[in-house]
């Protein structure tokens, strides 16, 4: 190979390196900013890179490969270097040979994926976001320590024990930035949170890990690319909505089905939300290319990037996401390599937010099509239910509204007098006794506490329930006998209030009904003297 030998300088930095494997190449990105004076050796089992900065800080990197190469290419003007595999089909679990790990060499986990499945070169851009089905990625276990992670399941807070893991080297993308975390799994044990500590990712786990382990990562790559349309669309959006009308972001929220961008504005026009969707989708049809770079802190590049500022924690260089001629942002997260892998951006809307603000509510991306779908699949329930057609489903609603409300007026005006009708009926009995008991499945409080108005509960001990016969309902119990009340309350497992011999409140199963009222009948026929 006819390479210029390369010596190492006296005063130089190693660049910090980015790469991914392929079927067949390794691609290698040196993050050096307007890098000139570019000499490169590589040959089979090795290469050398030696260059300088915009600023002439010189950058020297000797790397010996994983594996042997037997062809490559540089493209000097962004230091992208690609390597073709003397062995195809062959994984590369690292770049370099040494297992050991320099600091500057990182995963590009924007671009790492599985290639099991590749077909030959000349697929398309956007297939490098293909389904992910086989193991990704092979690194080593740092450290394994015992752990809690707080969670909600089915609406309940639940804290689980498990353990952190540190590994040499990760492709499970951490929270932050506005991002939710990846999910994958390391080996076969599912990943359940991945959460930043100042350089280093915990990967909480159920099941213990053995420190030096050997591990296969694999990520859960339909919540990670959703991740990355959602996170470049909202910085698509972002970028226009302050050229076009000056409105800056202040935070922005990435949900579970549609994001949020917190715009410093009290409010946003409907004609200005239309101009703003319009041009974020023509950008997208301009297929603009996203990059990464990575600057030191005290690059004056920085200072024409956008930002929210460095967490305390944050060490290395900055991480820098660029969409061509929009925006340069200070970013950790993960993003799509093209504009056109958005696909498309809706923005559904407005609300108001705290202190002034204004809430764009968007989807990008396979959310709009899932969006699209399941609004197609409802109109077609409504067609159904309604018997109208789309254009008419708001009028038919509204009209069925205007129907129940009425009906409900009916009911509760019928459900009073058939209250007082009970009670009179009670009252009229000649043997009606000092004890009232009644259940009935439709009812509310006010139901129950006009029977209990209309019957004397100083001489007879009232027992009323509404709801399921064996579900939750309410229950009312007035009278002269309350000293049983902790026998009810266990029983229907309720809990309540009451004041002048009258208690009433929510019970959680009528169940054992029937024996509150054989327990209030048996004290009545005793007598109100006795003790429980």
């Amino acid at each position: 190979m006819n390479q210029p030998k390369i010596t190492r300088p006296g005063e130089s930095q190693p660049a910090h390196a980015l790469w991914f494997d392929r079927k067949k190449y390794v691609t290698v990105n040196f993050l050096v900013h307007k890098p000139k004076d570019v000499q490169v050796d590589i040959q089979m089992d090795k290469m050398i890179l030696c260059c300088k900065n915009d600023t002439d800080d010189v950058f020297y990197n000797e790397l010996y490969f994983y594996d042997q190469i037997q062809k490559f290419r540089v493209y000097d003007r962004t230091i992208n270097v690609l390597l073709r595999k003397m062995k195809p089909d062959f994984a590369w679990p690292r770049l370099q040979k040494d297992p050991a790990k320099p600091s500057w060499i990182s995963v590009d986990f924007d671009n790492w994926r599985d290639w099991e499945h590749e077909e030959e070169e000349g697929k398309e851009e956007f297939d490098k976001y293909a389904d992910v089905s086989g193991d990704l990625f092979v690194t080593s276990v740092v450290s394994c320590c015992p752990a809690e992670l707080k969670q909600e399941v089915n609406g309940k807070k639940e804290t689980l024990r498990g353990f952190n893991i540190k590994l040499q080297d990760t492709i499970l993308f951490p929270e932050g930035g506005g991002q939710p975390d990846d999910r994958g799994l390391i080996g076969e044990v599912p990943v359940l949170r991945v959460k930043r500590q100042g350089p280093d990712a915990l990967h909480f786990v159920a099941s213990a890990l053995e420190e030096g382990q050997e591990v296969r990562l694999k990520v859960d790559w339909d919540r990670r690319f959703d991740h990355m349309q959602q996170h470049s669309g909202q910085h698509l959006i972002t970028a226009l909505a302050d050229k076009m009308f000056g409105y800056k972001t202040t935070s922005w929220e990435l949900g579970h089905q549609r994001s949020t961008i917190e715009l410093d504005t009290p409010s946003v026009t409907p004609a200005q939300l239309q101009e703003l969707e319009e041009a974020v989708n023509e950008k997208i049809r301009a297929h603009l290319p996203v990059s990464v770079q990575l600057l030191s802190v005290d690059d004056p590049a920085l200072e024409k990037v956008r930002s929210r500022g460095l967490p305390e924690d944050h060490a290395g260089p900055v991480r820098i996401v660029s969409i061509v001629g929009i925006d340069d942002n200070m970013c950790c997260g993960t993003h799509v390599s093209n504009l056109s892998h958005l696909q498309v951006i809706k923005l559904l809307g407005t609300e108001k937010g705290k202190k002034n603000k204004t809430n764009l509510i968007f989807l990008a991306g396979n959310r709009v099509l899932k969006y699209a779908e399941t609004s197609y699949n409802t109109e077609r329930s409504l067609v159904s239910l309604l018997k109208t057609g789309p254009d008419e489903h708001v009028e038919a609603v509204d009209r069925l509204q205007k129907s129940v409300k009425l009906l409900q007026k009916t009911n509760l005006s019928l459900l009073r007098d058939l209250a007082v009708l009970i009670a009179q009926n009670f009252k009229n009995d000649p043997q009606k006794g000092n004890f009232f008991s009644l259940h009935k499945k439709e009812g509310d409080n006010e139901f129950m506490n006009i029977i209990a108005n209309e019957i004397n509960t100083e001489e007879t001990l009232v027992f009323l329930t509404v709801g399921e016969e064996k579900g939750p309902g309410l229950f009312l119990l007035a009278g002269p006998i309350l000293f049983v009340l902790t026998r009810v309350l266990e029983l229907l497992q309720g809990k309540g209030a009451g004041k002048n011999g009258r208690f009433q409140g929510k019970a959680n199963s009528m169940a054992r009904r029937g024996e509150v009222e054989a327990l209030l009948r048996r004290r009545c026929q005793h007598g109100i003297s006795q003790e429980e």
